[in-house]
């Protein structure tokens, strides 16, 4: 049965905190030479570069940013092995990463993270919004706990983890209030040739707005796309054109962007899913997430 070497792993996880070999040896009163060989060895041991030199800069390789996760879950655990052997509070918040698909509604993804932060022990949350397929793949070397979207896990991906369905929602269109009063009258017809602003292509709320679209034999102008949905929505508070969001935040969409709900589409719907590198949560936030929505949130 083949070992890690620890004191080596130490010395790489050091050295990625740190952000360099000079640095990480004045942090460990250790030599840079020898720290050089300890990265060696731990290369050798699992025998892929785990650094990239950028000049006078280390850069982490895929298998790098691997190991590095599985580090710092390693070296947080044994801090807090001492801590609970010695009968001292761990002192320090439980960090919580979270992933969130740029294209979901603001108010959506606060909804669902707000019951993180009341779990009974303190929790530190680090939030990180990107393309759903970069966020799985972060997911998968350990850098998050969790990943909320649009979308689930593709089928095939070579990712370990598992979709939480979290709640439903149909879609709303929504436009500033002078846009609003003269597309009321004939909705939803009264959309051919309008300003619409819509989410990116290969999202699928995208996707279902343009088969509702084509079904109603509607053709409006789509002057933008964003993946940002908190920008399309700032677009569309200024007049630029009509935008979807989710019906379950819609009166805070009228609310906070001062703009008019036109009419809900009962077959255009948005799943959203917590998704886990664990099928039993064990992460509490993530439970604390999971739980609330399943009994109220999107009721």
């Amino acid at each position: 049965m083949e070992w890690l070497n620890y004191h080596h792993l130490l010395y790489f996880w050091t050295v990625v905190n740190e952000g360099g070999i000079a640095a990480a040896s004045r942090r460990l009163h250790v030599g840079r030479p020898s720290i050089s060989m300890q990265l060696k060895s731990l290369e050798a041991f699992f025998g892929a570069p785990l650094f990239l030199r950028r000049g006078r800069h280390l850069e982490l390789t895929e298998t790098g940013r691997l190991v590095h996760g599985y580090a710092e879950d390693i070296f947080r655990t044994g801090r807090e092995l001492l801590d609970a052997v010695r009968g001292r509070p761990t002192g320090k918040p439980l960090t919580f990463r979270v992933g969130v698909a740029d294209v979901m509604a603001k108010t959506v993804t606060f909804r669902l993270l707000l019951p993180a932060l009341d779990v009974d022990e303190q929790v530190f949350l680090e939030c990180r919004e990107d393309h759903p397929t970069r966020l799985f793949a972060a997911l998968a070397v350990h850098e998050l706990d969790l990943v909320l979207s649009d979308v689930p896990l593709p089928p095939g991906l070579d990712v370990r983890a598992y979709n939480h369905v979290v709640g439903e929602s149909t879609t709303t269109l929504f436009a500033a209030p002078q846009l609003a009063r003269r597309l009321r009258r004939g909705f939803p017809g009264s959309l051919d040739d309008t300003p619409f602003l819509m989410p990116a292509r290969d999202t699928a709320i995208r996707r279902s707005l343009d088969h509702w679209l084509e079904e109603a034999d509607l053709r409006p102008q789509v002057v933008a796309e964003f993946e940002d949905s908190a920008l399309l929505k700032v677009f569309g508070q200024a007049g630029r054109g009509v935008f979807p969001a989710p019906t379950v935040v819609a009166e805070g969409v009228c609310e906070r962007y001062g703009v008019r709900a036109l009419g809900e589409l009962e077959s255009v719907t948005e799943t959203f899913y917590a998704i886990s590198p664990e099928r039993r949560i064990k992460h509490p936030a993530t439970a604390r997430i999971v739980q609330t929505a399943k009994e109220h949130l999107f009721s």
